[in-house]
């Protein structure tokens, strides 16, 4: 789960972390409060919304960049009156853009230079790392791939916590001495108990910047959650912006089932988060497109199932349907006809292979080849794949 930028700002001042002060505002006749709520100067306003390349970013009526400097007050409410409500397209919305509902007016700070500070779980030693390089402002990806040695990694022991040695780690290998090095220890340490008690799995500040008194700050946030836990954090659950979300998968979390929408026209429904993979992965290497990442679960019950076939059937891009289920905690008789009644109650207009394996396989193929669907039974995974690539055409 992430949140708007104004969002993690708030939570970066629970926590001590220095920030440039501003107001988030969703509506245009709040604008005036909010803009002389700051102190005389240049004022940034940017649009809220959930992707990244805001400021290179341009609105569907021709508007240029989602992030701007005004030079006055008047100003800074003729760029929030254009961004709020209008459509804004990045490198990372897509061609359909983001409608901006929130519009975030911030004090602007002078910078002297620019780095960039991350916290986020390391996926090869299930270790908390922090990430930083002297090259904040730009994409991360490319300082990595062209610049490798300006990116410092270390990585952090959870049972211990972030140690001062590694705080200074960090800070000199960003070139912080004196009182600037305390600055950073301080910043880090907040950044680290934020990540840690809110169940982050990832703290993005790109930039942080040092202005020319001396100061620290995050210009920028980023914030996002491990979904597992947030039955522990309700306060973080309700900073959740449905509007920034797809619609399909809001519903299929009302059913708890895992879905990700794709580009592609042949939907999967799979149970087990390694074998949607798989699924996904014969699809193309049969050239087929996936529409979706859709894991039931291994004891997906029948309303499950219903629920899944119509979050499937509403995506107007779906021509096919693969259905790819190992019966291990629920046996394949069981499955079929959990498949059986939802295909029945949604009124299947679109071809469906079902490739079954595992306990009572032989009965639940017989309740499918029995029924007056017109459902094709596959034996293997690949011939599943086949037979929907074909279908789909």
């Amino acid at each position: 789960m992430n949140i708007h930028e104004y969002q993690a700002k708030d939570l970066f001042q629970e926590y001590g972390i220095p920030a440039p002060r501003g107001v988030a505002v969703q509506k245009k006749e709040q604008f005036e409060e909010a803009v002389n709520s700051l102190p005389d100067g240049l004022i940034v306003v940017k649009s809220q919304i959930h992707a990244g390349g805001r400021g290179k970013g341009t609105f569907t009526d021709g508007f240029q960049g989602g992030v701007k400097i005004a030079k006055t007050k008047a100003e800074a409410l003729e760029f929030g009156e254009k961004m709020l409500g209008n459509t804004l397209v990045t490198k990372q919305t897509g061609e359909a853009g983001r409608q901006v509902q929130t519009v975030y007016f911030t004090e602007a700070s002078e910078i002297q230079k620019e780095y960039y500070l991350a916290i986020l779980m390391d996926r090869e030693t299930s270790l908390p790392v922090i990430v930083a390089s002297t090259e904040g402002g730009v994409d991360i990806e490319t300082v990595a791939e062209e610049t490798p040695e300006k990116i410092i990694k270390v990585f952090i022991d959870p049972s211990l916590g972030i140690r001062p040695y590694q705080m200074r780690e960090v800070a000199f290998g960003l070139g912080f001495s004196g009182d600037q090095l305390k600055q950073m220890g301080k910043l880090l340490q907040g950044l680290y108990q934020m990540f840690w008690e809110k169940d982050a799995s990832m703290v993005e500040i790109n930039p942080l910047i040092t202005t020319p008194a001396g100061k620290i700050e995050a210009l920028d946030a980023k914030v996002g959650f491990d979904a597992n836990a947030l039955f522990r954090h309700p306060e973080i659950v309700a900073l959740r912006d449905l509007n920034e979300e797809d619609e399909k998968e809001i519903e299929a979390s009302k059913s708890d089932l895992s879905y990700i929408a794709l580009d592609g026209n042949i939907a999967c429904m799979v149970n087990g988060a390694g074998l949607a993979m798989a699924t996904m992965d014969i699809i193309k290497h049969y050239g087929g497109e996936p529409a979706n990442f859709l894991d039931v679960g291994g004891g997906a019950t029948a309303e499950q199932v219903t629920a899944a076939f119509n979050i499937i059937l509403s995506d107007n891009n779906v021509k096919g349907i693969l259905v790819n289920i190992f019966g291990g905690i629920m046996k394949c008789d069981i499955i079929a006809e959990g498949i059986l009644e939802a295909a029945k109650a949604v009124k299947l207009d679109r071809p469906l292979v079902v490739r079954l394996e595992g306990t009572n396989v032989k009965e639940g193929k017989a309740l499918l080849d029995a029924s007056d669907l017109e459902i094709v039974s596959a034996d293997t995974l690949a011939d599943a794949a086949r037979k929907i690539v074909d279908l789909v055409g």
